[in-house]
């Protein structure tokens, strides 16, 4: 499988952005630091912890779609109440870099997968763990971001009881906000409105 070259709309340039923004505001980017101030950041791809080993991002920015960041606000305020908060690790990410991801990593098929792929170009996708919010320490939760084992499947049931209940508050507090986990990465989630906006190729510089 690779990665659709034709038949999308690829929004590449911030004047365009900014005219489609003008005419519609729920196509903004907004920067979930400010919009979430107490959400933790973990972005991997701006560091040599990912796939690749090295930095794949310029900047440490986590990105979402209005729409798509406020119903993750939503999600972080449900979280809490149980004394929790959202780890990001991922989210909009722009088109050439997914190519990059898809040709240096190894992963094509989990790279390219028009599911995995588009929604994340879109602004409408994004990858988060838990922490306690009292200490910031890390909920166990089945895997590590990113790691390709069996246990990071969503449905994967050969788990300690703890790391089961964990999941399931993540994964319920996720579609309560019009979140679709992605069965095959635990921490992987589009929102449901991802085909309502067009694929972007801007680099974090030019938002």
């Amino acid at each position: 499988m690779t990665l659709p070259s034709s038949g999308f709309t690829i929004v590449s340039s911030a004047a365009d952005y900014r005219r489609r923004l003008a005419v519609n505001g729920e196509r903004e980017l907004v920067d979930l630091a400010v919009l979430i101030p107490e959400i933790v950041l973990d972005l991997r791809f701006a560091t040599a912890h990912n796939v690749l080993g090295r930095p794949l991002y310029s900047q440490a920015r986590a990105l979402l779609r209005r729409p798509v960041a406020e119903a993750l606000q939503g999600v972080q305020q449900v979280l809490r109440e149980w004394g929790l908060s959202l780890c990001v690790f991922d989210a909009y990410r722009p088109y050439s870099l997914t190519r990059v991801l898809a040709q240096d990593s190894g992963t094509v098929k989990t790279a390219t997968s028009p599911w995995n792929s588009l929604p994340r170009n879109r602004g409408c996708a994004v990858d988060v763990g838990l922490v306690e919010v009292a200490t910031r320490r890390p909920v166990p939760l089945p895997t590590d971001f990113g790691e390709e084992l069996p246990a990071a499947h969503s449905g994967f049931g050969q788990l300690p009881p703890h790391v089961l209940f964990n999941r399931s508050v993540l994964l319920a507090a996720m579609k309560q906000q019009g979140f679709q986990n992605y069965p095959g990465q635990w921490w992987h989630f589009a929102h449901h409105r991802w085909p309502d906006f067009d694929l972007l190729d801007l680099p974090f510089e030019e938002l």
